[in-house]
């Protein structure tokens, strides 16, 4: 059965306003390693930059205004039974590194939709294709993480044009609502930071077809009041070289993709 618990050490954000981000202890966490002090808390996993930097953008928009409502609120969620055991230990380590997270949800591998839903996550994320696919297919925006973690310093975030293009190519994935909702708050928070020094980046990314394509796709997302920081057409050449500079925490599309594809 799964349980969720507050964190009382944060402060909560605005249930109506947050954009709600799901990370698996599993990718924040390695479950075999301690930090570097020998403490008994989880060494750093692949997603702890990505914690970071969505702290780092809560910080600057509260900066700019100490009222602001939309924020990334991060809950965590166990789906490992080795992790859900050292429940303590999960919330320890969280505190001590300083992570700003709301909620611990401990669920397994057959009921951790169920916290999903329950917690009205907008956006999943995990290093286990099985579990984005079965997320996305319940109507949640899911990702794939990146193994290799991302700078910390800067939120970085590539969408995939190509599905922005061709709404109609294929059946409809039941995430496609919450992405086009998820681009939108997302285009939302970057609005708040200037051209320069921007804790947030967002990146266009169209594997096929030519500057017509990309530049749809552009308009498409500008008519969702999302403006990207960089564009890349890519004409149907592989997009691993391009990735590989831009070092996303993470990939969008309309359904669970994965940096790798």
């Amino acid at each position: 059965m799964a349980a969720t618990i507050q964190n009382d050490d944060v402060k909560q954000k605005d249930a109506g306003r947050a954009v709600v981000v799901a990370v698996t202890t599993r990718a924040v966490f390695e479950s075999g390693a301690e930090d570097g002090d020998g403490e008994d808390v989880y060494g750093m996993g692949v997603a702890f930059p990505l914690l970071q930097a969505l702290q780092r953008v809560n910080e600057r928009l509260l900066e700019g205004n100490p009222a602001e409502s939309l924020l990334f609120d991060v809950v965590l969620i166990a789906t490992d039974s080795q992790q859900q055991q050292h429940s303590s230990r999960i919330i320890s380590s969280t505190r001590h590194y300083g992570l700003e997270v709301s909620r611990f949800c401990f669920s397994g591998q057959e009921d951790f939709i169920e916290s999903l839903l329950q917690n009205k996550v907008q956006l999943f994320l995990s290093t286990d294709r099985k579990e984005a696919l079965q997320a996305s297919q319940k109507g949640v925006l899911s990702a794939l993480l990146d193994r290799q973690a991302a700078p910390s310093e800067q939120l970085r975030v590539v969408l995939c044009g190509d599905a922005v293009v061709r709404p109609d190519a294929g059946p409809a994935p039941p995430s496609r609502p919450a992405a086009q909702s998820f681009s939108a708050q997302l285009g939302e928070m970057r609005r708040r930071f200037g051209a320069l020094d921007s804790p947030l980046s967002i990146v266009l990314l169209t594997s096929s077809g030519g500057g017509e394509s990309a530049g749809a796709a552009l308009r498409t997302l500008r008519s969702r009041g999302l403006s990207v920081d960089e564009a890349y057409c890519l004409a149907g050449a592989p997009r691993s070289p391009i990735l590989s500079l831009l070092r996303p925490h993470f990939l969008l599309s309309e359904g669970a993709i994965g940096l790798e594809d």
